[in-house]
């Protein structure tokens, strides 16, 4: 069992902090999708795990019908249990791809997209590949897009930083959620800027060997 496997069974655990973390995740998703202009929505989920926040949140969705999503997910378990979990759902929409989620050029063809999930990437990778990777957003989202991002707050707590970025990077902040007494956050921001070009060599990030959130 490779160890984002074994990362993942806490979740078995409903008051852990990634069960935790994930309901606000699902929670910021719903409103995205809720405020997602009429039409067909196209969402993108870097490192998506098994898929627990879309999958979780589309099948009782209204919107569900207008979702197409690209899940891209480099383990191949933990793709194959994501792939089936929307296959079980009936999201037909919902495309898993076993590959470099750091990698731009996964999500040719589907990117810009409506909504991006970067969720448990910036605690794994050093402070100056989250700033970078905020940069490469601006590649995969549209104008108005929700971003959705999530991050430890144990010391040295990074996120006012993180924030920071977004901002000058032409995102706007919707929402920052953490519970009292738990280390996880959950930000959720808007793209107010125009769409960078779309470059398929870039890369957003490469993981350290530590496992973080």
């Amino acid at each position: 069992m490779t160890r984002w496997a074994i990362w993942h069974e806490e979740y078995d655990d409903p008051e852990s902090d990634i069960s935790r973390r994930l309901r606000h995740v699902q929670r910021r998703l719903a409103d995205g999708l809720d405020n997602a202009p009429a039409g067909s929505i196209r969402l993108i989920s870097l490192c998506a795990g098994e898929g627990r926040d879309v999958i979780g949140v589309l099948p009782t969705h209204a919107r569900r019908d207008d979702v197409t999503a690209r899940l891209v997910e480099l383990d191949p378990g933990i793709a194959a249990r994501a792939r089936a979990a929307a296959e079980r759902a009936g999201l037909a929409g919902v495309q898993v791809v076993t590959g470099d989620a750091a990698a731009v050029s996964a999500y040719a063809g589907l990117a810009p997209a409506d909504i991006v999930l970067a969720c448990g990437i910036f605690g794994n990778v050093v402070d100056e590949h989250i700033q970078r990777t905020i940069i490469g957003l601006r590649q995969l989202a549209t104008p108005g897009a929700t971003v959705l991002w999530t991050r430890s707050r144990r010391d040295p707590d990074l996120t006012p930083t993180i924030r920071s970025w977004f901002t000058e990077a032409g995102f706007s902040e919707i929402g920052f959620d953490y519970e009292d007494g738990r280390d996880f956050s959950v930000g959720s921001h808007r793209f107010d800027g125009e769409t960078a070009p779309f470059e398929p060599d870039t890369r957003l990030f490469e993981f350290r060997k530590r496992i973080d959130a």
